[in-house]
């Protein structure tokens, strides 16, 4: 399918200006074009960054599109900027919001069962930072929170959806470890298997 520059050159604009992933559907409608114009102008955009090794990507996460900086000059931009400043995620945090992507919905008992540790300030820190939130309640544990993670965790992540998510076994140090993990989410999972009719949703 043949893409007016002149298409190209507006979708590319839009998306400069935005701070977040912009969907088809938006575009398509802010610049009155069909989305089927849109989309192949979208992808053909991508592919020419890529083909002219340009230093940022078009990449489609979390149900629109995004300019990235390519990840081949990431150790060139963290000396360049602070990354994240103060915002920047602990050990502690990142544990806590790995279980949290795993094993969603999940109770603050639920992660510190798997961490084997208190989680109640990373997981306040977490929601705090968008990336955790509530998502419903557990009536069989006293209506105790359960927790998700957000779309600005897939924008953070660059994931398109939670599918994307790697395989836990990559980031386990050894069999034991990773034998352990599981052991512990297979358990977690159990008790959450039993409790699926108690849980009221927030909107």
């Amino acid at each position: 399918m043949t893409v007016s520059v002149q298409l190209k050159g507006a979708i590319e604009a839009l998306l400069f200006v935005s701070d977040e992933p912009v969907s088809i559907a938006r575009i398509a409608r802010v610049l009155e074009k069909d989305e089927k114009s849109v989309s192949a102008a979208l992808r053909q955009i991508a592919d020419d960054y890529v083909a002219a090794e340009r230093g940022f990507q078009l990449r489609e996460v979390a149900g629109g599109w995004r300019f990235y900086t390519h990840p081949a000059h990431h150790d060139l931009i963290e000396q360049y900027v602070l990354s994240w400043d103060t915002r920047k995620l602990s050990q502690a945090a990142l544990e806590a919001l790995a279980v949290v992507a795993y094993h969603q919905p999940v109770t603050r008992q639920g992660i510190n069962a798997v961490r084997g540790v208190n989680s109640e300030g990373v997981v306040s820190s977490l929601v705090e930072k968008s990336l955790v939130r509530e998502v419903g309640k557990d009536r069989s544990q006293g209506n105790a929170i359960l927790y998700g993670t957000t779309r600005m965790f897939l924008e953070k992540f660059g994931l398109k959806d939670l599918g994307e998510l790697p395989p836990l076994e990559e980031f386990a140090p050894d069999p034991d470890v990773e034998n352990a993990i599981k052991q512990r989410l297979h358990s977690v999972g159990d008790e959450s298997a039993t409790q699926d009719d108690d849980v009221e949703e927030i909107d």
